[in-house]
């Protein structure tokens, strides 16, 4: 499910998502790189080599059929932040120059084929979940726009659930309970196997 199937409004959906997060990347210092995150078993470092390496897989993913190997952690390099601008742009690349009407093979949702369209909407929900792991890990609030919120709960229902998500180094979880009903970013966390309560000891 998604809120709207028009591959430009996606494109643009996705493009406020890159926006999104920037200010959170642009806070990260390196003494921070070793904080806990949302994501079980992985420190801040971590969560970022995995976001760079995603990134790439999704961007080499639109161009061609790739194995697990594309979508590996990547290293941040000397200046974190401009490869995590680097790396989420060459996804937006990917994706305004892919065929839209070739399936994407996404190896890592069980070697699985998805429409683009799909494709933008499962990497811009990666993005935004990411971002507030991010902003979690640094003890700073996230307000997504409304509009970024409304379509980020539809996706989280649209992202594939099923034995992947228990893989080691899973970007998300079985959902949760009490997802049903909740506040859109609440709903959206809980489907994705994110305990919105992580966050509430920070500011």
């Amino acid at each position: 499910m998604t809120t709207t199937s028009s591959i430009d409004d996606w494109l643009s959906l996705h493009r406020s998502a890159a926006e999104a997060v920037q200010p959170m990347y642009a806070q990260i210092q390196p003494g921070d790189l070793s904080r806990a995150t949302p994501c079980a078993g992985w420190d801040l470092q971590q969560l970022l080599r995995h976001v760079v390496g995603q990134d790439h897989g999704f961007a080499a993913a639109a161009r061609a059929d790739v194995g697990t190997e594309a979508f590996q952690p990547r290293a941040l390099g000397p200046d974190l932040v401009a490869t995590l601008a680097d790396s989420i742009s060459a996804v937006q690349q990917s994706f305004a120059q892919a065929d839209p009407d070739r399936s994407v093979l996404l190896p890592e949702f069980e070697m699985r084929r998805f429409s683009l369209v799909a494709v933008i909407g499962f990497h811009f929900i990666d993005t935004l979940v990411h971002g507030w792991d991010v902003a979690s890990a640094l003890g700073i609030s996230v307000r997504y726009d409304p509009k970024l919120v409304a379509a980020a709960v539809q996706q989280a229902r649209a992202v594939p659930d099923g034995s992947s998500r228990d893989n080691p180094g899973a970007a998300f979880g079985r959902p949760l309970t009490g997802g049903d009903g909740a506040e859109p970013w609440r709903e959206t966390l809980l489907w994705l196997g994110r305990d919105p309560e992580w966050a509430l000891p920070r500011k």
